[in-house]
């Protein structure tokens, strides 16, 4: 059990040691200290976002907003855990408000029913982290942009039937992460050159400080240079349903299956025209796997992206690569798609590289 500590803001009550002492074990009372002092913004209560709320009430934030200026549909009814029974027609912001307050009443939780393209940049630079679901892609741009600017870490991820995608822009990030220690040979212990060999001790560690410098939204769905020659068929697909958000004004759904197929499949040749990229790049067969928001798909990209929040705030473990993506159909691997390079601050040169979740 950890003690009661008192006598400054970053101290933690007797009651919330006790709340959260399995993830005070994990990751260290400072971490937790930092979770504890930081305000989210989360954008978009539909599935998705209702996985990401949870996850974040429960790991322990100071406050969390709910930003969604929509009403409950009946497909909310399918994923969203969050809004009872009986509230169609209600705010879904403020309909999930009370289940949300319930997982964990250390945590201030507010509904906001405006839509987030109302709000002013100076918002945003009210929250340490802004996580953005069911955005457009200039919403997401422009919301990025003001956060890269006032040094506020932001998130976005989207689940479009058996595929899910997130993005993190964390700017300038600091962080800290466990190394085992190198230990050299003791000299005159035994002879010859691997004497002088370095050796590694599992059983002894060492925290090291990095830093990593992420770039923005809009450079990444750029998808210039050598980075888009290995880019997998997911972050072409993610750039259709973008595309088709913005002119439809919504996401595919099972009731016009048909039109919206042969609009996705439209959609698809102007991005690869556009991106330079031939029709392999993303099959016809991609249409029939991102109809409709599926709960155990929101699960697990919700659980990603939360937990990828809570890194961030905590300071305490590496985030994924800069710059990536991730976006595969949930029966197999979700990979970390490096749609633009990431850049190692006191290293030469950029470095590009996959990752796994």
């Amino acid at each position: 059990m950890v003690e009661k500590e008192e006598g400054g803001p970053g101290g933690i009550s007797e009651e919330e040691a006790a709340q959260y002492d399995r993830q005070i074990r994990l990751w260290g009372l400072e971490a937790q200290k930092r979770l504890r002092a930081s305000r989210v913004l989360l954008v978009g209560l539909k599935g998705l976002g209702a996985e990401v709320a949870k996850n974040l009430i429960l790991a322990g934030v100071k406050a969390l907003t709910l930003l969604d200026h929509h009403q409950v549909s009946p497909e909310d009814t399918g994923a969203q855990f969050l809004i009872p029974a009986g509230s169609l027609g209600r705010n879904r912001a403020e309909a999930s408000l009370e289940r949300a307050q319930n997982l964990n009443p250390m945590v201030a939780v507010k509904a906001d029913p405006e839509s987030v393209e109302s709000k002013p940049e100076e918002f945003f630079t009210h929250f340490d982290a802004v996580c953005l679901t069911c955005c457009s892609r200039d919403v997401m741009v422009r919301v990025d942009q003001i956060c890269h600017k006032h040094g506020v870490k932001f998130f976005t991820g989207d689940v479009f039937g058996y595929h899910g995608y997130m993005f993190a822009d964390l700017g300038e990030h600091e962080f800290v992460e466990e190394k085992t220690k190198v230990a050299k040979a003791s000299p005159g212990v035994e002879d010859g050159p691997d004497t002088k060999k370095a050796k590694l001790d599992p059983s002894e560690t060492t925290m090291v400080k990095k830093r990593v410098l992420f770039c923005p939204l809009k450079e990444a769905l750029s998808g210039a240079g050598a980075a888009l020659k290995r880019a997998a068929p997911d972050y072409f697909l993610l750039q259709v349903l973008l595309r088709f958000r913005a002119a439809e004004g919504r996401d595919p759904v099972p009731q016009r299956y048909a039109e919206d197929a042969e609009r996705l499949l439209r959609h698809r040749g102007a991005v690869l025209e556009e991106l330079g990229a031939g029709a392999e790049a993303l099959p016809d067969t991609f249409v029939s796997f991102c109809f409709s928001e599926m709960a155990a798909v929101c699960a697990v990209v919700g659980g990603v992206l939360g937990q990828e929040v809570v890194k961030a705030l905590s300071q305490l473990l590496s985030q994924h690569s800069p710059g990536d993506f991730s976006a595969q159909p949930l029966s197999a691997a979700i990979p970390q798609l490096s749609a633009a390079s990431s850049q190692q601050l006191g290293t030469r040169g950029w470095t590009e590289q996959p990752s796994w979740l």
